[in-house]
Order: C-alpha cells, then sequence, then structure tokens
C-alpha cells in the first residue's frame, strides 16, 4: 500500500486529467483568466483610440442637441424665425453683433445675420436637426438596399450577379447631383399628402439615399463572395437549409460589422451632400412661419450673398467641418476595432 505521498500524487494526477472551467483557469500568479468575446476586445480595442472615443463624444453631443433644440434655444437663444431689426446697424445695415469677428452678445451668442437679424445660434443648432436627419436617413435607405442585393449578388452569383453587378455600376456613374437639380425643378409644392419643407426632407432622403447604395452593394458582394465558402455555409446546406435561411440566419450577422463601418463613414459624405443641394437652392429652404427648416447649407447659400460678414460663413461651416470630422474618426477608429488586420 502507499502512502499518504502516494495518494497525494495520485489526486493530483487525477485532478490535472480533469477538464478545467473557465472559472478554473489562473494565470501562473493565481489570477484569474477570463475569456472575451469578440464584442468585447472589438470595445477594447476602440476604447484605446483616443481619436474615436472624441468622435463618439462630439456625435453624442450633436444628437442630444438636435433633440433638444427648442429646449436649449428656450434657455440661450431665440427662434430661427425671429427677426430682431434692433441688431442691425441702421447706418451700415451690418450685424451690430458678429462674434468672433466683431462685438459679443450673451444674447446672440453667435451674432445675427443680415437683413433681418436672425440668431445665428439657434439656427446653428436647428440646422444640426435637418443635416442629421437627412444623412441617417438617407443612410439607412442605402444600407438597406446595399446589403440586400449585395448579399443576393454574392452568395447567387451567376446571371443575379451580373445584373446586379451591372445595375450597381449604372448608378455609380449616375449623376446624382444634376438629377436632384433637375427633380428639384418638376416636383410642386404638395405630393404624396406632404407640402413645403417636409417634402423637401423627404425627397433630399431619396435622392441622398437610392442613388447611393451602389457602393455598400459592391463592399457587401465581395464580402459575401468569400463568405460562401465558408464551413458553416456547406453544412448549412448539408442539414437542408434553403437560400434565404443561409442569407440572412448565417452570413448576414458575419457582415454586420463591414456594414456597420460603411455606415459611419457613408453619413458625414450624405451631409457633406445635404449641404452641397441646400448651398445650391435645391434643397431645405428657410421657411417663414411653421416648424423651423433650417440647414447647415442653406445657411452657407445665404451667406455668400454677404461675403463682408465672416461669421455669417464660420458657424455653420465649422458645424459642418466638427461633423464630417467627429464621423469620420468614429468610423476610422470602428474599423480598426471590428477589423484589426486593416491597421
Amino acid at each position: 500500500m502507499g502512502g499518504p505521498t502516494d495518494m497525494t500524487q495520485a489526486a493530483a494526477e487525477a485532478r490535472t486529467a480533469e477538464p478545467l472551467t473557465g472559472e478554473e483557469l489562473t494565470t501562473g500568479a493565481g489570477e484569474e483568466i477570463q475569456g472575451r468575446s469578440l464584442r468585447q476586445i472589438a470595445w477594447r480595442r476602440l476604447k484605446k483610440d483616443k481619436g474615436a472615443m472624441a468622435g463618439a463624444v462630439v456625435i453624442i453631443l450633436l444628437v442630444l442637441m438636435a433633440l433638444f433644440a427648442p429646449l436649449i434655444i428656450k434657455l440661450w437663444g431665440y427662434p430661427p424665425n425671429s427677426v430682431h431689426p434692433e441688431t442691425i446697424d441702421p447706418v451700415t445695415q451690418a450685424p451690430i453683433y458678429q462674434f468672433p469677428f466683431g462685438k459679443f452678445s450673451s444674447q446672440y451668442l453667435f451674432g445675427t445675420d443680415a437683413p433681418l437679424g436672425h440668431d445665428l445660434f439657434s439656427e446653428v443648432v436647428y440646422g444640426a436637426r435637418i443635416s442629421l436627419l437627412v444623412a441617417f436617413f438617407a443612410t439607412l435607405l442605402s444600407v438597406v438596399i446595399g446589403s440586400t442585393l449585395g448579399l443576393i449578388a454574392g452568395y447567387f452569383g451567376g446571371w443575379v450577379d451580373t445584373v446586379v453587378s451591372r445595375t450597381m455600376d449604372v448608378f455609380l456613374a449616375f449623376p446624382i447631383l444634376v438629377f436632384a437639380i433637375a427633380l428639384a425643378g418638376v416636383v410642386p409644392d404638395s405630393a404624396f399628402g406632404l407640402s413645403g419643407g417636409t417634402l423637401r426632407v423627404v425627397m433630399l432622403i431619396f435622392i441622398i439615399g437610392f442613388f447611393n447604395w451602389g457602393y455598400i452593394a459592391r463592399v457587401i458582394r465581395g464580402q459575401t463572395l468569400s463568405l460562401r465558402e465558408r464551413e458553416f455555409v456547406d453544412a448549412a446546406r448539408s442539414l437542408g437549409a434553403r437560400g434565404p435561411y443561409i442569407l440572412f440566419r448565417e452570413m448576414l450577422p458575419n457582415l454586420v460589422a463591414p456594414i456597420l463601418i460603411y455606415a459611419t463613414l457613408l453619413i458625414p459624405t450624405n451631409i457633406l451632400f445635404e449641404a452641397a443641394l441646400s448651398f445650391l437652392g435645391v434643397g431645405v429652404q428657410r421657411q417663414p412661419s411653421g416648424e423651423p427648416m433650417v440647414t447647415w447649407g442653406g445657411m452657407l447659400s445665404e451667406a455668400v450673398h454677404y461675403y463682408t460678414l465672416p461669421h455669417f460663413m464660420f458657424w455653420p461651416g465649422m458645424a459642418i467641418f466638427i461633423t464630417v470630422l467627429a464621423f469620420n474618426l468614429f468610423g476610422d477608429g470602428l474599423r480598426d476595432a471590428l477589423d484589426p488586420r486593416t491597421r
């Protein structure tokens, strides 16, 4: 019979042979090792990217500013449609308050414009509502159309891939700006139960979103071509799964990362596109009454006529610059976090 030492050694060997659970795995220092999911790993990488986190903070502040614009203006400004002729110099016909290039007033934080004296601070705050609304919904429309068609083209191949790919080429070559200018001239004041600024917003969302799906469709098609040869897709086929199940239950979850990355990079592009259309006079126009319809591009369009008033151009220009920069920083950081191979 073995002694106590033999029994202890046998017990240690038996314990070593047993599989260790996640809670029992420890380091040499006695610290517990915890497994991390892909989401946790991506979040850990994203938190280390200071530029991406700064962009995320700015985006959150912009969204909050757009959502609570009426409350913000009630506390620190005047309604965008209100006029303040007392802020206009009767001799020069220029605004008295032109911060940061002139006199500052605590009542008009960004100064006023000419010739009626609208509060620029309230216009910038309300402008975030239209610009972000158009950008977000136009991006959503592009992502839905592009992801669906790219997924179908990449999975089925053959003549389906040929038709979808050639359609992509047509939309990518389509002169969207020219089409938007032409369409804005023929759209009546009311249509489809909508009128005024609401109709203009819906039209911009449709034009920007519907004609920009080709880019994301190409990205998703390329990813799908590689995924359809993977083992999990072959396993689903061998178990009798049909095409729609494989597309939307097996492959689409693996495409969430590239879709999310492209969406965050497409939003700033759509913001610039909306600003360009409003600058050219075919976007959302200022409404003299009712719900304020102000956009940053429209403010720049009005400021062109008053080029001697730099503060009039400065604030909407800075709003566009900061918003686009924040989305680009966050999009780049998100891409690196979800796919480190792109570093």
